[in-house]
């Protein structure tokens, strides 16, 4: 039997990883095989920008943040003769909101799925159920490590009884010296050692133990608190060592200088188990319940030590029958109790280190390992064990791969420039709040899908930008010489409602709490500018703005009434212009038709008003019908316009057009939930890559920019800021929808 294995792997430092390794060595050991690789296939799933010298049964890698990547990893299974795919899930370790990206991957296997899930949730929430919904519909078995687990997944997620199994955590098997010698070796010889371990965060609660510590080290001075383990990479990257430096000001508060010691290194399982089998106590003061698993409990069980633990899921079941005690969150004097009662009757210490040593003994991976290999073969024997594979509308591997080189090359220390000669920026245009505006909502959206920090230095430059060019009463200026001197007074409507989409989208997406606090000013100081609008696009915009910034502060009822008042004046515009014939806002169609009902679709969800409804409907059907034509799409061309009884203009074609149309198609999508506005999303995206009206791609994939449209000679061949931004705006849109698709 050839098993591949999907989870992060070392040298990755992830406790998930730990676990695979273990898993595939001790599976391993219980066959015949000469070597691991001939038995095993590992897809890791690896970090960002992150390279490991990962071990030979380490067969492909997959980005986290790389939706392709799991795609091309499901073909790589598929073809690769392996009889078994075992899943290891965890949210956080795959990219996506949630970890969404694991969901494609999953329906496109066609060999039997056992999942391993590490944390069954008792409250998700609507993503994280749908997650979970799917990759459990497609494994033949779910295997997980706690009854409560067993419980929830039948309770809460309505899994058959027959597709759970409970296997639990391992623990390495491991021979040491005695606790006395092992003293001897890191210099403890006098002490009495206490110790947590794992990666560091705020959830781990590990100030409850200090606030203890002082009451018993008055009775027990020779005391020795091990605080062993790095920082969370998570938490590092967020706030970096504010935890630990707080952990560390207690120490200094409490004078426990010589009884705490952070020991902060990730260490191999060899050093664990001896500085565990050292320990004369182990504590996980954990500040939730809400924590299904815990290999670090598991591990101090297996090493026989003397467990002290808040109640949470794990803890609850794994100490039960004298195998550890349990202490209140929090409830530090408690926790002192306990520690005094134990440091002072040695007798009853030891009789929980010989209980939790017998349980540990049957945790052994070599045990564990075998539990795992007996039920992938019983899996793979089961008659319904393949589930067959989903068909989708959304084929990743017919998009380019997504790259801002052009982008960046446009950009500069002031913003991004606003046109290009071919493919080099033109210096002599300078630059426009129009094309920062949607910059900047294009490096959100960037953020969102790629999580890569890299990106924060342009969206740094373009949100800068815009606070630049506000007014003082909340009006844009919109033009700016390559000198930062401004070209005008007052920009247009379109750009000012450009610049509030753009500003609400990254409030609701905030990167980080400095970029929402900064876009939060700049959006409100505009807000008294909102009732003088009078285009329809300047308001459509606008309108988008105003529902991500009410999806951010829903309690805003002034924000909400505002809303209301500019959702009114497009209404007002329907009903003046619309007839059976033409169901549309204006008396002809121009440009950037499709923004104005994408406004609506996105008011509706705030607002839910019937008369929207009854609009989106009539209007979206009839753009639809006027834009596709033989399955393809031919945006209204800027020679002339579109009115009832004239002529369609087909040229020219400008390259922002099919933005709005793939953006409105993915809002219906997710309102609405109909495939027929996914299959017009993409013919509205597959313009740019040639299925148009001359069947020339517009899109450059050397550069990564794309040319400004398309004319009846051809395409212009200049790469401006405004098309590059619209496909690349296109592009991350049909990427969430992708996630979407797997979902609904």
């Amino acid at each position: 039997m050839k098993i591949v294995y999907i989870s992060t792997y070392p040298p990755r430092r992830c406790g998930i990883g730990t676990f695979t390794s273990n898993l595939v060595q001790s599976v391993f050991a219980n066959t015949n095989y000469a070597s691991v690789e001939e038995s095993s296939v590992v897809i890791a799933i690896t970090d960002n920008h992150a390279e490991y010298e990962y071990p030979e049964e380490v067969k492909f890698v997959i980005r986290a943040n790389h939706q392709k990547d799991y795609i091309q990893a499901a073909r790589y299974i598929n073809f690769s003769g392996a009889d078994i795919c075992v899943l290891q899930h965890e949210f956080g370790i795959f990219g996506g909101e949630m970890g969404v990206y694991i969901v494609p991957l999953v329906n496109r296997l066609q060999i039997p799925l056992v999942v391993t899930l590490h944390t069954v949730l008792k409250n998700p929430s609507y993503i994280q159920r749908s997650i979970i919904k799917e990759i459990t519909k497609k494994a033949a078995k779910v295997t997980v490590m706690s009854s409560l687990a067993v419980q929830f997944l039948k309770e809460i997620y309505k899994l058959p009884a027959k597709k759970i199994e409970k296997i639990e955590h391992g623990v390495p098997a491991h021979e040491t010296l005695p606790q006395s010698r092992l003293k001897d070796k890191y210099g403890l010889k006098n002490r009495r050692v206490i110790i947590t371990f794992g990666l560091i965060g705020r959830n781990k609660g590990i100030e409850t133990v200090l606030h203890a510590l002082p009451k018993v080290v008055k009775k027990h001075p020779d005391i020795l608190y091990i605080i062993l383990g790095k920082t969370h990479p998570s938490v590092l990257e967020i706030s970096g060592e504010e935890y630990r430096d707080y952990l560390k000001m207690l120490v200094k508060k409490y004078k426990l200088e010589n009884n705490v010691y952070f020991y902060d290194k990730f260490v191999s399982e060899e050093v664990l188990f001896e500085y565990l089998s050292m320990s004369d106590l182990y504590v996980t003061p954990y500040l939730s319940e809400e924590q299904i698993t815990s290999g670090t409990l598991s591990y101090a069980i297996g090493a026989g030590t003397c467990a002290l633990s808040t109640p949470y899921w794990h803890a609850k079941e794994l100490l039960d029958k004298g195998r550890g005690i349990l202490f209140g969150f929090k409830n530090h004097e408690q926790l002192a109790e306990i520690l005094d009662d134990l440091l002072d009757n040695p007798a009853k210490l030891k009789k929980y280190r010989k209980k939790a040593s017998e349980y540990g003994h049957k945790l052994q991976w070599k045990k564990i390992g075998n539990q795992y290999l007996q039920l992938y073969t019983k899996t793979i024997k089961l008659p319904n064990a393949i589930k067959p594979v989903k068909k989708y509308v959304i084929d990743l591997s017919l998009m380019p791969t997504l790259k801002l080189d052009h982008v960046t090359n446009l950009t500069d220390d002031t913003g991004i420039v606003k046109y290009a000669k071919y493919g080099l920026p033109n210096l002599k245009e300078g630059y426009s709040l129009d094309d920062n505006s949607n910059a900047l909502l294009m490096s959100v959206m960037y953020y969102r899908q790629r999580n890569d920090k890299g990106i924060l230095n342009l969206m740094s430059k373009y949100l800068s930008y815009i606070h630049y060019m506000q007014n003082p009463d909340g009006t844009f200026r919109n033009n700016l010489n390559f000198d930062r001197t401004y070209k005008d007074e007052l920009g247009t409507e379109d750009a000012f409602g450009r610049t509030i989409w753009a500003l609400g989208y990254m409030i609701h997406h905030k990167p980080n709490d400095a970029f929402k606090q900064m876009g939060k000013e700049l959006f409100l100081k505009s807000v008294n500018q909102f009732d003088y609008l009078k285009s329809l696009r300047g308001t459509a915009n606008t309108i988008i703005g105003l529902c991500y910034f009410l999806r951010e502060y829903p309690e805003r009822e002034d924000v909400t009434q505002i809303l209301k008042s500019l959702v009114d004046v497009v209404k007002i515009y329907f009903n003046k212009y619309s007839s059976e014939k033409w169901q549309w806002f204006e008396e002809k169609l121009t440009y950037d038709n499709a923004i104005i009902p994408l406004a609506i679709l996105h008011s509706y969800e705030i607002i839910e008003d019937e008369e929207v409804l009854s609009i989106i409907g009539k209007s979206v059907e009839y753009l639809e019908n006027v834009s596709f034509s033989d399955k393809t799409y031919i945006p209204v061309g800027n020679k002339g316009c579109y009115t009832i009884n004239g002529e369609f203009p087909k040229f020219d074609q400008r390259s922002s057009e099919p933005m709005g149309m793939v953006l409105l198609f993915y809002q219906a999508y997710k309102q609405f939930k109909k495939k027929k506005y996914l299959n017009a999303l993409l013919k509205s995206y597959l313009w740019y890559l040639g299925e148009n009206e001359l069947g020339i791609p517009l899109y450059d994939h050397e550069s990564g920019g794309c040319y400004d449209g398309l004319i009846y000679k051809g395409v212009n061949k200049n790469q401006g800021a405004e098309s590059t931004l619209a496909y690349l705006i296109s592009h991350l849109t049909v990427l969430q929808a992708h996630e979407k698709e797997h979902l609904i």
